[in-house]
């Protein structure tokens, strides 16, 4: 049985461009085996040139995606794949003048993923995705051949970000949640249930250490520091910091009826964005409920799923 992967996954591997040969892509002719390689070029007429070595690639335009021929996807779509990894199925393999041409399908492979593996996907499921692009308001994810997924903001962490940017990266490779499918299909995905719980985070943390943190939120009560994507604590009011800084602080009391963690700023800096990292206390499997509130806690965080 196929294995569906966001683009990406697959080069460098066995099903990869550096490992593609002739006899691959008669297999992928013959069984409908997806395959992925990059594209260098799109012409034109918005073809898209595939590196398949010594092999010629082409994914004619309307093969370029599920919805291009119909024009409900626009060929920003395509334009956008120069220089990236696409999933594609084999549907031609022409010999002339000792010259081999691939003829692919994008199309087609998305096709086969959304219907043996995203239309069987389940609100609960952990699946692979990865961030394609940031907006306002959420992350648009690849969870399978291109297809995308949008995961909105307040579903990111539990600590709040002004904007995805403060979380992830284009390109970053994430587990998510499937946290809805609606009528049309289309999957909305969530990451914070994968970030571990109150209890879990504050269990990293002692009274009376001094740890690194990011500032959040700059209230005229105090400010929000982030000490863990699923973690944040309150520190006294202080003149001249920012959201976004780096902090060190120093924790004076963890209340866990209240899930609270007050802190005292130390130092303030500013530093580079670090490349994406998460410590997932879930990352397989699937989940019908997550509670992130420590039992008996007055305010309950919780998702249904």
């Amino acid at each position: 049985m196929d294995k569906f992967y966001p683009e990406g996954f697959m080069h460098n591997t066995t099903d990869g461009a550096d490992k593609l040969s002739l006899r691959a892509l008669e297999e992928s002719l013959e069984k409908g085996k997806i395959l992925e390689a990059v594209v260098t070029l799109c012409d034109a007429e918005h073809n898209l040139i595939v590196d398949l070595g010594k092999i010629r690639g082409i994914i004619p335009r309307n093969e370029g995606a599920v919805g291009i021929a119909e024009g409900s996807v626009r060929d920003i779509a395509l334009i956008s794949r120069v220089g990236k990894s696409v999933a594609f199925i084999v549907t031609d393999i022409v010999t002339e003048n000792g010259k081999v041409t691939a003829t692919l399908s994008r199309r087609a492979a998305q096709e086969k993923c959304g219907k043996e593996y995203i239309e069987k996907l389940s609100v609960g499921d952990i699946i692979d995705a990865k961030i394609t692009h940031l907006e306002n308001f959420g992350a648009f994810c690849d969870i399978g051949c291109g297809i995308a997924a949008l995961m909105p903001i307040d579903a990111i962490s539990v600590s709040r970000i002004s904007h995805p940017s403060d979380r992830f990266s284009a390109g970053d490779c994430i587990k998510a949640v499937v946290k809805s499918v609606d009528e049309l299909g289309r999957v909305s995905l969530s990451h914070r249930e994968l970030l571990g719980t109150w209890e879990e985070n504050a269990e990293r943390f002692k009274q009376g250490e001094t740890v690194e943190g990011v500032v959040r939120t700059v209230e005229e009560y105090g400010v929000f520091i982030e000490l863990a994507p699923n973690l944040a604590g309150l520190a006294e009011p202080r003149e001249n910091v920012e959201a976004g800084q780096k902090v060190s602080v120093y924790i004076k009391s963890i209340i866990k009826d209240k899930m609270k963690v007050k802190l005292i700023i130390i130092d303030v800096f500013d530093a580079e964005k670090e490349p994406s990292h998460f410590s997932y206390f879930i990352d397989s499997g699937h989940l019908d409920y997550w509670q992130y509130s420590p039992d008996g806690c007055r305010k309950m965080i919780e998702t249904i799923f």
